[in-house]
């Protein structure tokens, strides 16, 4: 049954007051720690959506890689291709852990994308610096934790964002996050035997 048009607009009319109502009371800006956990498909595709909103608000941002290899995925090669002068792109891990089958080695190389993130996010001019699939490092200890969260809760600048994508965040990471979005699984296609393809996945 459709709504009568006049009632309707009245019902909007009361909802845009109370929104307007609202929204006049956030006032405040500041960097964010922003987190994209869960075992759903969609946490670095997001990321790199806000990314690409910074490069087109011509905002300088940085991206930390830290498990993903040598592999060329799409949103590398066009930041690489396009616009490396608005977002400096570091590709430190050699793949995932299950390939590299190599501790010592996989956490030299989380220390290091470690150290270049920080370096990144104490250069001010970065408003946003991704770090990609860090909470996989976080999850088997190649980084400390509370290191992670110190530098964040104290060196962060203020204006700057920092997203931390990947699996099982930790819950002393969640704690001091400002956004935290949980992916959920509900279907996807490599259970049915379909794999990653192009476009989609990478």
């Amino acid at each position: 049954m459709t709504e009568d048009p006049e009632r309707h607009a009245m019902k909007m009319a009361k909802k845009k007051a109370a929104r307007d109502k609202i929204m006049a009371t956030k006032t405040d800006e500041k960097g964010l720690i922003i987190v994209h956990t869960g075992k759903g498909k969609g946490k670095s595709s997001a990321a790199f959506g806000m990314i690409f909103r910074c490069i087109a608000h011509g905002m300088p941002c940085a991206v930390v890689q830290f498990i993903k290899g040598g592999m060329s995925t799409g949103e590398r090669d066009l930041i690489l291709s396009k616009f490396s002068d608005a977002c400096a792109f570091h590709t430190m891990g050699e793949g995932f852990t299950w390939e590299t089958q190599d501790r010592t080695r996989d956490t030299e190389m989380a220390q290091a994308a470690w150290a270049k993130a920080k370096e990144l996010i104490r250069d001010e001019t970065n408003k946003m610096v991704l770090l990609d699939e860090i909470n996989i490092a976080l999850r088997y200890d190649y980084l400390d934790i509370n290191e992670v969260v110190q530098f964040l809760a104290e060196e962060k600048p203020h204006m700057t964002h920092v997203v931390l994508t990947g699996r099982n965040a930790k819950d002393e990471l969640i704690e001091i996050a400002d956004l935290v979005t949980e992916m959920e699984l509900i279907k996807h296609p490599f259970r049915s035997g379909i794999k990653a393809q192009i476009g989609v996945e990478f």
